[in-house]
């Protein structure tokens, strides 16, 4: 066997993998939309001043993101986290995550 033929080999199984696997898309359309609101704010983020700013950016993203994927409005949920986080115990912050 080539390396060639390995290489096809490998690139028909990742091909085929949503075959055996239900969950799996054939397309990367869904992931494409999903960060065109990325793609389309990334100017204006050239003004988040550091690059600690970046990363708050990118936390609150991933929250967003979490929020959307577990069928949650992100905003109600952000709104009530905004709400009840004074009062929430560090040792019990958890509980606000999307998932709960």
């Amino acid at each position: 066997m080539q390396i060639r033929d390995i290489g096809h080999s490998r690139a028909i199984s990742a091909f085929t993998r949503f075959l055996d696997d239900g969950r799996s898309c054939l397309t990367n359309a869904a992931a494409e939309r999903a960060l065109r609101g990325i793609a389309l704010g990334r100017r204006a983020w050239l003004f988040g001043g550091s690059n600690r700013g970046g990363e708050r950016a990118v936390a609150i993203y991933t929250l967003i993101a979490t929020a959307k994927l577990n069928g949650i409005d992100p905003q109600a949920w952000l709104a009530d986290v905004l709400a009840h986080i004074a009062d929430q115990p560090a040792s019990r912050v958890h509980e606000l995550l999307p998932w709960h």
